[in-house]
C-alpha cells in the first residue's frame, strides 16, 4: 500500500483493514474472458495499485495481465511503481497504454502525500524504460493539491522530465475529498488536515466528491496546459468538467486505439 493521503479509495467498505491477495482472481477473469466477444481496453487499474509491493510476491498481476494478453484485451496499465518494467514482455504482446503516477518531481512532497509510494526518480526511470520499448506511456498529474505539489516550477520539471523520455501526454486533475478521507489525515497530519479543510471550505460536492472551488480549479489547470503546450505533449483533465481543455483522452486510451490497428494489420 503506498498510503496516500489523497486516496479516494478510502470512502469503500473493503479499503478498511490490510489487504487481501486475491489468489485467484487469473481463473476468475480466464472464465469471463472465455465469454466475452467484444475486446475492448482492460484497465488495471484505477482504485488499486496493480503494482503493490504484494505483487512481487504473489505476481497477481502478471497472471491476470497473461491472461488478457494471450485473449487478445488491450491493456490500460494505471501504477505508482516502478515494478511496471518487470511485465514489458506481456504489454508487447497486446496494444498496451502505461500511465505513471507522478504528483511531484520533490523527494519531501512526496514522502509527505505518498510516503510508501517509489521515489519520483525511480517512477521516471520505470517510464523511461517502457518508453523506450516503444509503448506508449502517459504521466498522470494527479491529484493537484493547492499550497502542496500545485507549485508552477515543480509542475513543469515534471513535464519537462516527461517529454525527454518519449512520454506523450500528461493528465491531470485536482485532489477531490470523499468522505472520511479529512479525518483519516487528521489521525497522521493534524496540520495538513486542516489546511485542506480550508483550502476546499468554498468548494462544491457533486456526486459524493468535493471539488474545489471552479475557478480555481480552472486556473490550475489552463496554467498547467500551457506548460504542456510549450513542451509539445498532449494534455487532458480527469473528472473535472472541463473539456475544452483536452486534446487527448484521460486514460490514454486514443494510443491504445492507434496501437491496436497497427497490430492488427501487422497480423494480417
Amino acid at each position: 500500500m503506498h498510503n496516500c493521503l489523497y486516496c479516494y479509495a478510502i470512502k469503500f467498505p473493503s479499503f478498511i483493514g490490510p489487504p487481501i491477495p486475491r489468489l485467484k482472481l487469473k481463473e476468475e477473469i480466464l472464465k469471463m474472458v472465455k465469454k466475452t466477444r467484444l475486446r475492448l481496453p482492460v484497465m488495471l487499474s484505477d482504485s488499486t495499485d496493480p503494482y503493490q509491493s504484494l505483487e512481487k510476491e504473489y505476481e497477481i498481476t502478471r497472471r491476470c495481465l497473461e491472461v488478457l494478453s494471450d485473449h487478445g484485451f488491450p491493456l490500460l496499465i494505471v501504477t505508482k511503481s516502478d515494478l511496471v518494467v518487470r511485465d514489458i514482455d506481456i504489454f508487447k504482446k497486446t496494444p498496451t497504454v502505461v500511465s505513471m503516477t507522478i504528483t511531484t518531481n520533490r523527494d519531501d512532497v512526496s514522502a509527505l502525500i505518498e510516503p510508501n509510494a517509489p521515489k519520483p526518480n525511480a517512477r521516471f526511470s520505470a517510464l523511461k524504460k517502457v518508453s523506450e520499448e516503444g509503448i506508449p506511456t502517459v504521466v498522470r498529474v494527479d491529484p493537484i493539491i493547492p499550497t502542496i505539489n500545485s507549485d508552477m516550477q515543480d509542475l513543469e520539471s515534471i513535464i519537462l522530465r516527461a517529454s525527454r523520455i518519449g512520454v506523450k501526454q500528461i493528465t491531470a486533475s485536482t485532489m477531490k475529498i470523499v468522505r472520511g478521507l479529512l479525518p483519516a489525515v487528521k489521525r497522521v497530519n493534524p496540520a495538513l488536515s486542516w489546511r485542506l479543510a480550508k483550502i476546499y471550505s468554498d468548494g462544491e460536492w457533486i456526486r459524493g466528491y468535493k471539488y474545489l472551488n471552479k475557478d480555481l480549479r480552472l486556473s490550475i489547470l489552463e496554467n498547467l496546459k500551457n506548460l504542456v503546450y510549450k513542451y509539445g505533449l498532449e494534455f487532458a483533465t480527469c473528472r473535472e468538467g472541463f473539456p475544452q481543455l483536452n486534446t487527448a483522452i484521460c486514460d490514454g486510451t486514443s494510443y491504445c486505439r492507434r496501437a491496436l490497428n497497427k497490430f492488427l494489420i501487422a497480423k494480417d
